[in-house]
This record gives C-alpha cells, sequence and structure tokens, in this order.
C-alpha cells in the first residue's frame, strides 16, 4: 500500500479541517485588525470630553449650586419686600404732596415747597422701587434657569454675584464704622450670599454642569 492512499494504517493521519469557533464566542480578528465586540454586547456610547480630559456628564445640580439657587430666592424675597416697601412711602409721599398743593395759596407759599420736595420725593422713591424689584425679577430668574441654563446664565451669575458682594462691602464697612452691632449683620449676610452665589458657578462642579451636553 503507498502511503498516499487514505485507508493505509501505516500512513499519516489525515488532516482535520479548522475549527470553527462556537456560537456566541467572539471571532479571532486578522493580525492588525482590532477585534470586534462580541455579539449581544453594546457597545458604550461615548460621550464628550470637558477641558481636562473626559469626564462623566454631571447627573445631579452640584451641592454648591444648590446653595446659591436657594440664596437667589431669598435675596429676590427680600428685594421684593423692599421694592413694596419704597412703593408704600413713595405714595405716602404722594399724598403729602397733594394735601400741600390744595392748602398752598402762591408760589412763595410754604406748603408750595413741600409740594414740589413731595413730587420730587415720589419720583425718586418710585425709582428705587423699580429697581429692587427689577433686581428681584432677575433673582428669580437666574435661580429658575439653573437647571437648563447654559453658559450665558452662568456669567450672569458671576457679575451679579460679585456686585453684590461688592455692595455688601461697601455697607459693611460702613456698619462696622458705626459701631452698631445691628448695622453690620444685614451687610455680612449679604457678603456671605454674594460670595457663594460668585463662586458656585466659578468652581469645577459648576463650570461641568453648565457646560454640559443638552440633548
Amino acid at each position: 500500500m503507498s502511503f498516499g492512499d487514505p485507508n493505509n494504517p501505516y500512513g499519516p493521519p489525515p488532516q482535520q479541517p479548522p475549527a470553527t469557533p462556537g456560537y456566541g464566542y467572539p471571532q479571532q480578528a486578522p493580525p492588525g485588525v482590532p477585534p470586534q465586540q462580541g455579539y449581544g454586547y453594546p457597545q458604550q456610547p461615548a460621550y464628550p470630553g470637558y477641558p481636562g480630559g473626559n469626564q462623566m456628564v454631571p447627573q445631579s445640580m452640584p451641592g454648591l449650586l444648590v446653595t446659591a439657587r436657594v440664596f437667589l430666592f431669598i435675596i429676590s424675597a427680600v428685594q421684593i419686600l423692599a421694592g413694596l416697601a419704597w412703593l408704600y412711602v413713595a405714595a405716602i409721599a404722594n399724598d403729602v404732596s397733594d394735601a400741600a398743593d390744595e392748602l398752598s395759596s402762591s408760589s412763595d407759599d410754604p406748603f408750595s415747597a413741600i409740594s414740589d420736595g413731595g413730587d420730587i420725593a415720589t419720583g425718586a422713591l418710585l425709582f428705587i422701587a423699580l429697581i429692587a424689584l427689577g433686581l428681584a425679577a432677575l433673582s428669580i430668574t437666574l435661580g429658575v434657569k439653573f437647571s437648563k441654563g447654559g453658559q450665558g446664565i452662568r456669567i450672569t451669575t458671576v457679575i451679579y454675584g460679585a456686585l453684590g458682594t461688592i455692595l455688601g462691602l461697601i455697607f459693611l464697612f460702613v456698619g462696622i464704622d458705626s459701631g452698631m452691632a445691628t448695622a453690620v449683620i444685614f451687610p455680612l449676610l449679604w457678603v456671605v450670599f454674594g460670595a457663594i452665589i460668585t463662586a458656585a458657578p466659578v468652581v469645577r462642579s459648576g463650570t461641568e454642569w453648565f457646560g454640559r451636553p443638552r440633548y
């Protein structure tokens, strides 16, 4: 018998065909080709990176931003009360001006001067009241927009908090110079609130929150 005969018991064993991988197992990739993920395994989504490296998207608002948001709502409440108080005082000044105008008989009469002064005071008080109410609306808007706002809300909040901090520092120095403890407490609280509102969007967690992708 020749060695080429497949029935020759003394010949070399017949070559076996290469085994195929079983179902569910990843196949070996040829050299130089990256391996593919196995069947049934979902690919991981790629998240856009932030400056400083790839980072996970924040799922909830950071605690410092939540605190700043609460402070904005508290400040808005104070501003609304102040605006209403200035409106009430302006109404009183207007009533005094009208009463003095009715009692005035000539331009040289003392009541005429009171009437003119009352008109000026009424206009000034109305202007202050409108500013307070406008700032209250801004505080509420910024606090509400923290959840979905972007870089514009972040920058506006930083500027708003910084200006509030500076104003609080001015009143704090005036209160310290007066020597009265009651004149220091409110400006000190205002400085603390303003500093936290300014810092919250600037720290890393706040920057990531306002810079997160929105779908």
